[in-house]
């Protein structure tokens, strides 16, 4: 009979003897592999490796199985087409001549020969594949608020492959997305990080006849384990022109859209910027790869903006003079391209602190939803918390 799933093959091989567990712990790194070569030379078991340690020295939940199909009976045994038990490599040529015969096959000469080839079409029909509503791989399915990424596996590279949907139209989903970061390590190493800030600013955009925001490629081709924006992750305020004369005469030309020609107010326009830095090529292949902890600070909104703040009526580029409107808009697109975890009922909490291993925690300050105006950056609420004073 066909097996269900590899689980079900597995437990087949346990019960004939063909496969040992190992309860020690043995090292991925050289260990594993030198076993199972020796495993093959030798026609020996499957094994599964129930403590696995990884490079880092801890050790993994999840285990291993390896020479899964190190001889000729284990690949006969995992061939159950046409309901047919197989041990045996005579078994698997019956297999063989039944394949090359479907990618080269025979009309029938006669109604005998049709006749004969119906058990063919039987096997044809088993191989189809099947769609199943609960599989293996989704017995652990998270939602919503159960969804936690700070449980992810210590010490890896996490491969992620994501979709989007509209919220206004279900039907309308993008292409996947797909990435890999490394996750905090469980033990003390060495740990590098970049660290920049005011992206976009002072006028100068993404300028594809200078390659782009080339600095995101250098930093990705480092390979740090994190990186630290410290803020002006956009400049909303800052408004882009299409050409720009260096002092030596030559031209910069900034890539420019509706969202970079003028100052952000609505909340399209902050989102609009975000999505500006994202047009680069080298902003997106870093923002694939290297895990982010972005600090929230003036240019999110406007240059040195502080709670309360209303705009004077001769600064005739804003209509909403209200600092305060356009902070929450502002927060809003913030979050939505830099997502943050909730703590507790305080939804507007942006400072924070990100444990990365034993030796290293990194501590994001709000620079700006607490200041008063003109004083300094810090504000008492994260600076308190950050010190425990």
């Amino acid at each position: 009979m066909p097996y269900k799933s590899l689980r079900e093959f597995v437990a087949r091989l346990e019960k004939d003897g063909e496969l040992v567990r190992v309860t020690e712990p043995v090292s991925t790194v050289l260990e594993m592999t030198e076993i199972q070569t020796r495993l093959i030379a030798q026609g020996g078991p499957a094994v599964i490796f129930e403590k696995p340690i990884k490079a880092d020295g801890s050790a993994s939940d999840m285990p291993v199985l390896v020479n899964l199909f190190g001889t000729v009976k284990r690949v006969a045994m995992g061939v159950t087409m046409g309901g047919v038990e197989r041990s045996t490599g005579a078994d698997l040529r019956e297999v063989g001549e039944l394949l090359a015969q479907l990618r080269q096959p025979q009309p029938p000469r006669s109604f005998g020969e049709a006749a004969g080839l119906l058990p063919l079409v039987k096997t044809i029909v088993a191989m189809k594949p099947k769609t199943v509503g609960r599989p293996a791989c989704q017995e652990i399915v998270l939602k919503g608020d159960d969804i936690d990424l700070s449980n992810l596996p210590q010490g890896q590279r996490i491969f992620y492959r994501v979709r989007f949907e509209d919220l206004s139209d279900a039907r309308n989903i993008s292409l996947p997305a797909t990435g890999s970061f490394l996750s905090a390590p469980p033990r003390g190493r060495n740990i590098s990080f970049a660290w920049a800030a005011d992206v976009v600013g002072q006028g100068w955009g993404i300028n594809p006849e200078w390659g782009g925001l080339k600095m995101f490629e250098t930093m990705r081709r480092a390979q740090p384990d994190f990186f630290v924006h410290c803020g002006d992750t956009i400049y909303a305020d800052g408004v882009l022109e299409e050409a720009v004369r260096l002092p030596d005469g030559t031209i910069w030309k900034n890539v420019v859209t509706p969202a970079k020609s003028k100052v952000a107010e609505t909340l399209d326009e902050y989102r609009g910027n975000h999505l500006y830095n994202m047009l680069d090529e080298h902003v997106r292949r870093f923002n694939a790869e290297v895990p982010q902890m972005p600090l929230w600070d003036d240019h999110e909104v406007r240059n040195n903006w502080y709670p309360g703040e209303v705009i004077a009526d001769s600064d005739a580029r804003y209509t909403e003079k209200s600092v305060a409107v356009l902070a929450a808009r502002a927060r809003q697109a913030f979050v939505e391209y830099n997502p943050l975890p909730v703590f507790g009922d305080d939804l507007d909490r942006i400072y924070r602190s990100i444990p990365m291993g034993p030796l290293v925690d990194v501590f994001a300050l709000d620079m700006r939803s607490y200041k008063g105006a003109n004083s300094e950056n810090i504000c008492a609420a994260s600076g308190t918390w950050a010190t425990g004073t």
